[in-house]
């Protein structure tokens, strides 16, 4: 799981990171604005400080989306035998990177900021690579630990 988590945060941040770079953003503004989520608007004058705090952040959420699955996972001996080939693992991936987005972008961080999603292009751009960057390293993972664990 620890593996998961660390390797889901560190590839969804490259592609969260380059698509800043391609908005014309900066890296530090990307992770202000996840500390931002907890800290307020004050996030983006705290330096330094605010940019380690979004990317704690960013590690925790990855850790604890990739605990979920795992937990899912050993539970369900159908997921395990779904997870027993590449097809499997790239479909379910394919369900659950997106499932990941939709529930942060549209429950959690509004619950969070008091305001509603911004849906445009950037959140459709998001929700389609979540599938690559985080739900089939996630995946990926759980699948090999529910092997080890059989």
């Amino acid at each position: 799981m620890l593996r998961a988590g660390v390797l889901t945060a560190v590839t969804d941040g490259l592609f969260s990171s380059a698509l800043v770079a391609y908005y014309g953003s900066t890296f530090s503004s990307l992770w202000q604005g996840v500390a931002s989520v907890l800290l307020g608007r004050e996030a983006f004058q705290g330096g330094a400080r605010t940019v380690a705090i979004g990317l704690a952040m960013h590690f925790g959420v990855a850790l604890a989306w990739s605990a979920v699955f795992v937990f899912l996972v050993l539970r369900s001996d159908r997921v395990q035998r779904v997870l027993a080939n590449w097809h499997g693992v790239l479909g379910v991936a394919a369900v659950y990177g997106p499932c990941v987005w939709m529930f942060m972008s549209l429950v959690v961080i509004p619950i969070l900021v008091h305001r509603p999603p911004m849906i445009g292009v950037r959140w459709w751009v998001q929700l389609v690579g979540h599938f690559p960057f985080v739900g089939l390293p996630i995946v990926a993972m759980g699948a090999r630990t529910a092997r080890s664990a059989a």
